[in-house]
């Protein structure tokens, strides 16, 4: 890449400003902004140099996310989309694929994943949406609902059934057939682009399915979800930092009962727990990076838990931060009132909290010594 990475995050900084409340209030990120970010690699950076991106580690990575994160959740919610349009193409197609597609999502162009249906959320096996073969076209349809970065995106990345298995399918929003339809009231990451997506017909071309071929639903998908719930994770420990930063100053500087309220010992014990929330995330994310980084075989398990500990942490870690501010805090898009409404959803997205805890537990009972 081009700068190091703490100029990355000032660069972002500066991009961002104080601009994250009213993008939060309109429902909007400008579109113009975030293909300049894309143009830049910054929107899925561990996408390899030789396809224009920045080539980052995981770990790496995850620290430019959780910064991201901290600045507008928004902003980091279009990343993980980005991110994981690429994690996919890189994962599952050919190496044409990944040469014609990769540069425009390092380009300017935007893109976003389409799993969850009105019948099929965390039981993804479920999906109905289908790709089928007509010659030397491949016909697309179904319905995805919720997916972030939609109402920006130029390309769809859509899991469907075909055959005895399923596919990713690359869709141009362009193509006859694809409806997107803006959900526009979400409860948080409210300038995101969340979209419910129809497909009616779509026919494209037969290499627009990734790898030319189907996967067994469950590997396709756990190879989809895995960056989106590091992406997620890191999100979650850029929110505990900035509800930190909140809290501590609005402590330090107002009064009540003639002293500070960080004077006060059930508020510090507030401040204590936020503190604590994002050591704990912070260093969940580090692991899993690692794993990442390294290949581990803990990989898949240590992705999980840095999802359900950041996430759970999050949720909690926000309505502290509100709690402290109390009414300084509950304007509509002050930072921790978005951080409220967001950290609710990321205990939701990319495998819900129960869903993480049920992956978690089975883990643990068929390790080595389990009963």
């Amino acid at each position: 890449m081009g700068e190091d990475l703490s100029g990355a995050m000032t660069s972002l900084t500066l991009r961002v400003g104080d601009l994250a409340g009213e993008w939060d209030r309109t429902g909007l990120i400008p579109p113009e902004l975030l293909r300049d970010l894309g143009a830049e690699g910054r929107l899925c950076a561990e996408v390899p140099e030789q396809y224009g991106g920045w080539g980052l580690s995981s770990l790496h990575s995850g620290a430019y996310t959780a910064h991201a994160g901290g600045l507008c959740s928004s902003l980091r919610s279009v990343m993980t989309s980005q991110g994981m349009a690429a994690w996919t193409i890189q994962r599952l197609g050919t190496a044409e694929q990944s040469a014609g597609l990769l540069p425009r999502l390092t380009g300017g162009a935007l893109a976003a994943v389409g799993f969850s249906e009105p019948g099929a959320g965390s039981d993804l096996a479920a999906m109905t949406t289908t790709v089928r073969r007509d010659g030397d076209t491949v016909v697309v349809d179904g319905h995805k609902k919720w997916v972030t970065a939609a109402h920006y995106a130029d390309l769809l990345v859509v899991v469907g059934r075909h055959e005895d298995g399923a596919v990713a399918v690359v869709v141009p929003t362009g193509t006859p057939g694809v409806r997107v339809e803006r959900i526009t009231d979400p409860l948080g990451c409210r300038a995101a682009g969340h979209a419910d997506v129809h497909l009616d017909g779509v026919r494209l071309p037969a290499d627009s399915v990734l790898g030319g071929h189907g996967l067994p639903t469950a590997l396709l998908v756990t190879t989809a979800l895995a960056y989106g719930r590091m992406s997620v994770a890191w999100g979650c420990v850029g929110i505990l930092r900035a509800c930190l930063s909140a809290a501590t100053a609005h402590a330090t500087v107002r009064e009540q009962f003639g002293r500070p309220l960080a004077e006060h010992q059930l508020v510090a014990g507030h401040i204590a727990d936020l503190y604590t929330a994002e050591q704990v995330a912070t260093r969940v994310c580090e692991y899993a990076g690692r794993c990442w980084d390294e290949g581990s075989p803990d990989q898949v398990v240590a992705t999980v838990l840095a999802k359900q500990v950041s996430a759970t942490q999050a949720a909690r870690g926000a309505a502290t931060a509100v709690q402290v501010l109390a009414s300084a805090g509950s304007r509509d898009g002050h930072t921790v009132a978005r951080a409220y409404r967001d950290a609710k959803l990321m205990e939701i997205i990319e495998g819900s909290s129960e869903l993480c805890r049920l992956m978690l537990a089975q883990h643990a009972l068929s390790a080595p010594g389990a009963p």
